[in-house]
């Protein structure tokens, strides 16, 4: 089973015109909204300050290709001055639940510098006794919700201030009477805990904000996988389990993507898992930028039975690829 690329891509590239997305667009959020009609993007963009402040930045498309930039060349949603996300707001995922959108995405206390650059800023005030997360400047996920995508209510961090835990992705629907997650806690991993390298944790809340104690839920088996894996996408719902696309990096450190189905009454128990990759870097927009050798996917949309996968490319650029949603989901539960 594999993912095919679309031949048009990328979909959405650095935008010359605006400074705060000249530099790099990359890793959205996107869903189908049924009342417009349109698939909306959030999506994670930079201009070329050294301090590499990142925004998120609206989109909007009628068939999951074309995309439209909105809102008049003004991101939706930035760092808030002297908070604990002032430096960054990055990797968006969306899922509805009720009426509102919730969105989860990373942010820094400080933005991160050019991080591919070996002369990167480093940036910020960082005193001995000062929280963990203000010395490391470390990635923290916070949560916020809305109804338009142009108004957001940030709720607050939900991640532990102690660890680095960036790709936190929550389920699209309560689970036994309860909210449910996925993320990747940095530093749990090696002596001590039962993953050699970081992997896929799950957690379960009441209420959104405050979660249980993570279990672990997988780690990399395989060789494209062995260095680290991490959640990517929203998991969906099918009639099978919850579908989940997943990334991978092996010891050469080149981003792969995999797939993984979990129990819909448990998804703590895995019931297909991917043993190849089904999609890795090929073309020059994924193998040349800022990470070369990265499809880093996070976003996916099911539409007129096609499965739309959004990734960023290379960390500058917004692809997509399909593949016929039954026939995925069969092909997956052969695994």
């Amino acid at each position: 089973m594999k993912l095919t690329k679309y031949t048009g891509n990328p979909v959405l590239s650095p935008n010359p015109r605006i400074s705060w997305e000249d530099l790099c667009v990359l890793n959205p959020g996107v869903i189908y909204d049924e009342k417009s009609g349109k698939f909306i993007m959030l999506y994670r963009a930079a201009g070329n300050d050294r301090e590499h402040y990142i925004h998120i930045g609206l989109a909007t498309s009628r068939d999951g290709i074309k995309f439209t930039r909105a809102m008049g060349g003004k991101p939706v949603l930035s760092p808030t001055p002297d908070n604990s996300d002032s430096g960054c707001v990055e990797d968006p995922r969306i899922v509805k639940i009720g009426d509102f959108y919730y969105v989860t995405y990373a942010s820094r206390t400080y933005p991160p510098g050019q991080y591919w650059r070996e002369d990167k800023l480093v940036i910020g005030d960082r005193p001995e006794g000062a929280p963990h997360f203000v010395r490391a400047n470390n990635s923290l996920t916070h949560l916020c919700m809305t109804k338009d995508f142009v108004h957001f209510k940030k709720l607050g961090r939900i991640t532990d201030s102690r660890l680095d835990d960036r790709d936190v992705i929550i389920f699209p629907e309560k689970i036994n009477g309860r909210y449910a997650r996925l993320s990747r806690p940095m530093e749990w991993c090696g002596k001590g805990f039962p993953c050699k390298n970081p992997s896929i944790w799950i957690s379960y809340s009441d209420d959104l904000l405050e979660w249980d104690k993570p279990k672990l839920l997988m780690q990399g088996k395989e060789p494209w996988e062995s260095k680290k894996i991490g959640g990517s996408c929203p998991p969906i719902k099918t009639h099978k389990g919850w579908l989940h696309i997943y990334h991978g990096v092996g010891k050469d450190d080149v981003y792969r993507v995999g797939a993984v189905m979990l129990d819909l009454k448990n998804p703590s128990k895995i019931l297909a898992r991917t043993k190849d990759f089904i999609m890795e870097p090929e073309y020059d927009f994924e193998t040349k930028g800022f990470y070369n050798g990265c499809v880093f996917p996070t976003a996916n949309v099911v539409k007129d039975n096609t499965l739309f996968v959004y990734y960023g490319a290379a960390d500058k650029y917004i692809c997509v690829a399909t593949a016929p949603y039954d026939k995925f989901v069969n092909d997956l539960m052969k695994k």
